[in-house]
């Protein structure tokens, strides 16, 4: 089983289809926000530096970043393989990344860019709704993602909201740094010859993209 970064703009499915690739293939699913969600610990001195950058929304120091992946890559249940998610969005952290796979014996595997519209992207993100509750996300432009009962959420019967961030001044903000940041990342994983790019719109099921992912890892 190889390894697996996924590439994606904003509501382009890489956290859908990064648990997909997971339990059918069991996986750790590897992301970077839940890596530093776990490393919040006031009473540890890397603990309090992630808690200032996210509270201040800076950038954790990228050596926290990076030892904090090596420890997670390094344990037992990613010697079949891992799917990285949220890491690397730039060319600084790839080369950084690939230092940490020469170090553990590991290869990069496979990246897989999921290419979708900005337009497309953003209308998902305005129809996008989060349980408060439980966590659990919702889209109501997607028939698969969209709650059994509208407002409500399928697992826990809570109300469902929608994120404060979820608007279009701050959908282009971030689309557009993150597209200007990974540009050369998708040149340079393709220059190596280990990217595959998946296109992504309103006429593919989340299940289509995911049988395109099977046929690049097989």
């Amino acid at each position: 089983m190889k390894n697996i970064i996924f590439i994606a703009p904003p509501a382009a499915g890489k956290g859908t289809q990064s648990k997909l690739v997971s339990q059918a293939y069991n996986i750790p699913h590897i992301s970077i926000g839940d890596i530093m969600r776990s490393a919040r610990d006031p009473n540890t001195e890397i603990g309090k530096i992630i808690i200032k950058c996210q509270d201040e929304r800076k950038l954790v120091p990228l050596d926290i970043t990076l030892n904090l992946l090596k420890t997670r890559i390094a344990k037992e249940d990613c010697n079949n393989g891992y799917i990285l998610d949220g890491f690397p969005r730039n060319l600084e952290q790839a080369y950084e990344y690939e230092k940490i796979l020469k170090s553990l014996n590991k290869e990069i595997g496979v990246v897989i860019f999921l290419d979708i519209d900005k337009n497309l992207a953003l209308e998902r993100t305005l129809s996008r709704m989060i349980c408060p509750s439980c966590g659990a996300t919702y889209n109501l432009l997607n028939e698969e993602l969209k709650p059994k009962k509208e407002g409500i959420c399928d697992k826990c019967n809570s109300n469902l909201t929608t994120r404060t961030d979820d608007n279009k001044n701050t959908f282009i903000k971030g689309f557009n740094t993150y597209m200007k940041e990974t540009l050369p990342l998708i040149e340079y994983y393709q220059n190596k010859g280990v990217l595959k790019i998946i296109k992504v719109n309103k006429n593919k099921s989340i299940q289509d993209i995911f049988n395109q992912i099977k046929e690049i890892i097989s």
